[in-house]
């Protein structure tokens, strides 16, 4: 019987489905994967397998809680699917090898698992992954709303105090009124580039870049005047051109700006340079920030992370730069200058000499 079979070869059907999975370049196997979830599925097998040729209940409810499981350890979809196959390739590998007196029947029942196994586990992946994106869509779209709530009120308050006609626009209570319309304008373009960036909907065109640099020195200037503070931004070769979503790469620089002047104190410097090698444009923005408080510096991309006592603002700058320009296929990261500041870089591929734009 099949069920005796694998319950007498169980440990070399694991070593050699570890192996298989090990060897599986996408997507790439995890040591839980290997350690964890592959026994787990063979055990309910034997045991579903002895009971009943029919009756894979059992079988289901183990794929089930095996598929949210992995859905909550972070695996992806296709390990779900890759795992129960690999396995099940296995077994019919090794009965063949061994010359197994097992049925047809027998690797029918095999493959009824299987199939049951996988829609189980994949059904409940994607209802635990949309309940997941729910409850975080909800959390995302609470902040948002509490954000803009609170910038619009600042702002009638003040623009209340000005009609008024007992303070002048230039004083404490105009500076109001202006941050607040800057915080909304911020707000609007990073949740229309977050939309972007969630539909997938990116247009990729030939960027000149010191045009693209240009187009953002001057809000970031003024943005550096507002706060008392000193931007330099170095020149730019007329010739540098990089294919990708002019809008997106806009609103992952003006973030990674907003975000070194929110940390860079009072009369402190922020700088954006652009430099080019042989195949990529690296943009970098440093700020005075005074170093950075975190031991991986990778720890500030993750959203709703605030490591800073000054607390406006959602989290979600950091990361929504890094998202954006990974959807340009570039890469973004952070260096550290201990009792200085830090250096956030985005870098873009360049286009070949000759290539023609990539227009998508």
């Amino acid at each position: 019987m099949l069920s005796e079979f694998i319950g007498k070869n169980q440990e070399e059907i694991l070593a050699r489905a570890r192996a298989r999975v090990a060897l599986r370049s996408a997507p790439r196997p995890t040591d839980a994967e290997l350690e964890s979830g592959l026994p787990l599925f063979l055990h309910q097998l034997v045991e579903v397998l002895a009971i009943s040729s029919e009756d894979h209940g059992g079988l289901q409810t183990t794929a089930t809680a095996h598929g949210g499981a992995l859905s909550r350890s972070g695996f992806t979809i296709a390990q779900v699917v890759h795992d129960y196959c690999d396995l099940c390739q296995t077994i019919t590998e090794l009965a063949l090898e061994q010359n197994a007196p097992i049925s047809t029947q027998g690797f029918k029942t095999l493959n009824k698992c299987l199939d049951d196994a996988i829609a189980s586990a994949v059904t409940e992946y994607a209802r635990l992954r949309e309940v997941s994106r729910d409850q975080a869509e909800t959390e995302r779209l609470g902040y948002l709303a509490h954000e803009l709530r609170n910038k619009i009120n600042s702002a009638m308050l003040a623009f209340g105090i000005l009609k008024d006609g007992h303070v002048g626009v230039g004083g404490s209570t105009g500076a109001v009124l202006d941050r607040s319309l800057h915080g909304l304008q911020d707000l609007i373009t990073r949740s229309l580039a977050e939309v972007r960036v969630e539909a997938g909907t990116h247009h990729r065109e030939r960027i000149n870049v010191r045009e693209l640099v240009e187009e953002i020195e001057v809000e970031a200037s003024m943005a550096a005047r507002r706060r008392g503070q000193q931007l330099t931004v170095t020149e730019v070769p007329i010739e540098l051109e990089v294919d990708a979503d002019r809008q997106l790469i806009a609103a992952a620089l003006t973030n990674l700006l907003s975000n070194a002047f929110k940390f860079t104190p009072p009369n402190g410097h922020v700088w954006l340079r652009t430099q080019a090698t042989k195949d990529r444009v690296v943009f970098e923005v440093e700020d005075e920030c005074g170093g950075l408080r975190v031991s991986q510096p990778d720890e500030l991309f993750a959203p709703w992370t605030q490591r800073h006592a000054d607390k406006r603002g959602l989290g979600l700058g950091l990361p929504l730069a890094r998202r954006t320009v990974q959807a340009n296929g570039g890469e973004v990261d952070v260096r550290n200058l201990p009792g200085k500041g830090c250096i956030f870089s985005i870098r873009l591929l360049r286009p070949a000499p000759g290539e023609r734009s990539a227009d998508v």
